[in-house]
């Protein structure tokens, strides 16, 4: 049988419920009326191995705000 939580009490006790999940490793279904809409699963060995290689990858902008790509446009020439 698989663990349903209606959205009004998952809310309140998102991270008892989320801790559940973690401990159990059992994927949980939040409802909205009666209607499974959201499912929160615990991540697996074989999903961190998937995102390790993310790591370390992440691009640093000294200036995230200025424009990038201004010369590359054809339509800006």
């Amino acid at each position: 049988m698989k663990d349903t939580v209606p959205k009004s009490a998952f809310k309140p006790k998102v991270f008892s419920y989320l801790r559940l999940v973690e401990t159990s490793g059992r994927p949980l279904y939040i409802s909205d009326h009666g209607k499974p809409v959201v499912k929160i699963l615990p991540i697996t060995r074989e999903d961190d191995e998937d995102t390790a290689r993310f790591r370390n990858s992440v691009v640093s902008y000294d200036s995230p705000l200025e424009p990038v790509g201004d010369t590359e446009w054809e339509a800006l020439r």
